[in-house]
Formats: C-alpha cells, structure tokens, sequence
C-alpha cells in the first residue's frame, strides 16, 4: 500500500473540508478557497476531522492515484491553512525588481521592463530590489509563477547572472581558456 495514500489527513481548526459527488472536494481555510476535481475512483471518507483516502484495488493506475490523490488534498489543506512561498533571487548589474501597486516590475536587461500582475490568490513581494516572493494558497500556481518569473531570465553558467530559486545552485563553467604559449 502506498505509503503517502495510507496517511490520514488531519483537518486544522478553521479549515472546513466538503467532499461532493464525483469527488469535487472544496476547502476552505483564512488564506481563501480551493476547489479540485479528483479521481472518481478513489474514495475519500471525512470523518470527525480526518480525512483518509481509499483505494478500490491494487492495479497500477489505482495504486498511482491513490498517493497524488492524498497529496493534493493534503496540499489544500495546508494552502488554506498556512499558504506557500516561492523565493527568487535576481543576481545581475543592473537587474532588479520592484512593486508598483499590485503589479511586479522587473529590469532583466532588456531593452523593455517586465510585468507581473497580481491575480488568482497569488501576491508578490519585494524585500529588497534583487529578492522576490512568491505567495499563495495554491501550491500549484504558486509553482507555476515562480517558474514564469525565472524563464524571463534564466541563470547562465559563466557568470551566475539571471533569475534563480533561493535554493538553487547553478553549475558554473570555467570562462575561455587563455591561449596556450
């Protein structure tokens, strides 16, 4: 049995789960509302603040939507609940980003500033003009626009310059190598 599919999920006070037919499960939490369509198969069972994840057999694709099943209800919950953070870093002369009201400006070196705007839950802030934060109840579109915001500017490997996760290391390359005497 899956090891993550096993695990009961447990409901935090001022989280409300409600499970629909053909298992639309909506949650609500203080950071918003969530709402996912999951596999019909699978059975979802809430009971006096635990929710558990059933599976009907033990064939392959049952087995694969058993876990991701929990894990993105699991997700929800904590997205309600606490929320998710995405941190950017921007390292380049001249790079930089800044906020003007809901919307995240960004200097990557081209010859047009950037735009990002605030919607669907996700807010963005800047500490300092080289870090940015990515914020939101959804894990998933939380993913999503940090990874929108680093393809405008990926890190390149001689000289580290772009936009990079705070936890990424980028793979350096030596330079030209002089010529040989």
């Amino acid at each position: 049995m899956s090891r993550i599919g096993r695990e009961p999920i447990t409901i935090p006070a001022g989280v409300e789960v409600k499970v629909s037919d053909g298992n639309t499960v909506t949650v609500k939490g203080p950071l918003g509302t969530l709402t996912q369509d999951l596999p019909a198969i699978m059975e979802i069972k809430q009971d006096k603040g635990i929710l558990t994840v059933v599976r009907p057999d033990d064939e392959n694709k049952t087995r694969a939507l058993h876990g991701m099943t929990r894990a993105l209800i699991n997700n929800m919950v904590e997205g309600v609940k606490t929320g998710f953070s995405k941190t950017l870093e921007i390292n380049g002369v001249g790079y930089r980003a800044t906020k003007q009201g809901k919307t995240l400006v960004l200097n990557l070196g081209y010859s047009h500033t950037i735009s990002f705007e605030e919607k669907d839950g996700i807010t963005f802030d800047v500490p300092t003009p080289n870090t940015i934060i990515v914020k939101g109840a959804d894990k998933q579109r939380v993913g999503e626009i940090a990874a929108q915001i680093r393809s405008k500017r990926p890190p390149e490997p001689y000289l580290g310059k772009g936009v990079k996760y705070a936890n990424e290391k980028i793979r350096r390359k030596a330079g030209k190598a002089g010529k040989a005497k």
